[in-house]
C-alpha cells in the first residue's frame, strides 16, 4: 500500500502560480491574516460548528489575506463547473498577491493521494474544487485538524472544525450515496457565482469562521 500510494504521490502535478514573487515555500513565513474587516450582516452571531451561514452580499468585499498567503489549489475532473471553480481560484489569487501551488488527480487512484500530498506542501489554505474530491476529504481532513480546509461549490457531510465549505443553491454536492442539500445546477456555476465563494469563502476562514458552510446568495 505504501508503494502504491508513494508512486500516485509521484504521478500527481504540483503547479506554480499565482503570486509572482519567489517564493518557494522552503522557509517559514509569518503567519497571515485578514486586512479588512467583515461587513454588517456577514454574521449575526457566532456559528455553532457544522452550521450554515447567510452572509449578506458582498459582507466579504473588505477582507483580503496579507501578501504571501500560501494557498494549495487541489482540484480534480476537467468539467466546466470544476473549470469554473479553477478559473475563480487562480484568479482570485493573481489579484490578492497570493502565492498559488496547484495539486491535480487526474486518474481515480490519485484522489487520496493528491489530498495528501497537497497537505505536504504545508500551505496556510487547502482550496479544493471538483466534486471527486469530497469522499477522499472525508477520510483525511480528520486526521490534519492543524490544516485549514475550503471546499468550494460542495460540502462535506460531516465536516471538522477546519473544514469550511463555500456553497449556493444549484450546488452543494456532499459525497457519493449523500445526494444534495439543494437541488444540482450546473448553470448556476457562473463565474460571478464562483468567484463570490471564493472571496466569502476565504474572507471566513481568515476571521476564525470555520467548520462551517458559507452560503452564497
Amino acid at each position: 500500500m505504501r508503494l502504491l500510494v508513494a508512486g500516485a504521490l509521484a504521478a500527481i502535478a504540483v503547479l506554480g502560480g499565482g503570486c509572482s514573487s519567489a517564493d518557494d515555500w522552503s522557509a517559514p513565513h509569518t503567519k497571515p491574516s485578514a486586512i479588512g474587516t467583515l461587513g454588517p450582516g456577514f454574521v449575526t452571531a457566532s456559528p455553532t460548528p457544522e452550521a450554515t451561514v447567510t452572509p449578506g452580499p458582498g459582507s466579504w468585499d473588505g477582507v483580503r489575506p496579507s501578501p504571501g498567503y500560501r494557498v494549495v489549489l487541489l482540484t480534480a475532473g476537467d468539467d466546466p463547473q470544476t473549470t469554473a471553480l479553477v478559473r475563480a481560484v487562480t484568479d482570485w489569487a493573481g489579484s490578492e498577491e497570493v502565492s498559488l501551488k496547484t495539486v491535480k488527480a487526474t486518474k481515480p487512484d490519485e484522489l487520496v493521494p493528491s489530498v495528501s500530498q497537497a497537505i505536504g506542501l504545508a500551505p496556510d489554505l487547502v482550496i479544493s474544487a471538483g466534486h471527486d474530491l469530497i469522499d477522499p476529504l472525508a477520510l483525511v481532513t480528520a486526521n490534519h485538524l492543524d490544516r485549514q480546509f475550503l471546499v468550494i461549490g460542495a460540502e462535506l457531510a460531516e465536516p471538522t472544525a477546519n473544514v469550511t465549505a463555500a456553497d449556493w443553491t444549484g450546488a452543494s454536492f456532499r459525497g457519493e450515496g449523500l445526494g444534495m442539500s439543494s437541488t444540482y445546477d450546473p448553470a448556476s456555476f457562473t463565474p460571478e457565482r464562483c468567484a463570490a465563494a471564493v472571496r466569502a469563502g476565504v474572507a471566513s476562514v481568515l476571521n476564525g469562521l470555520t467548520g462551517i458552510v458559507v452560503w452564497v446568495r
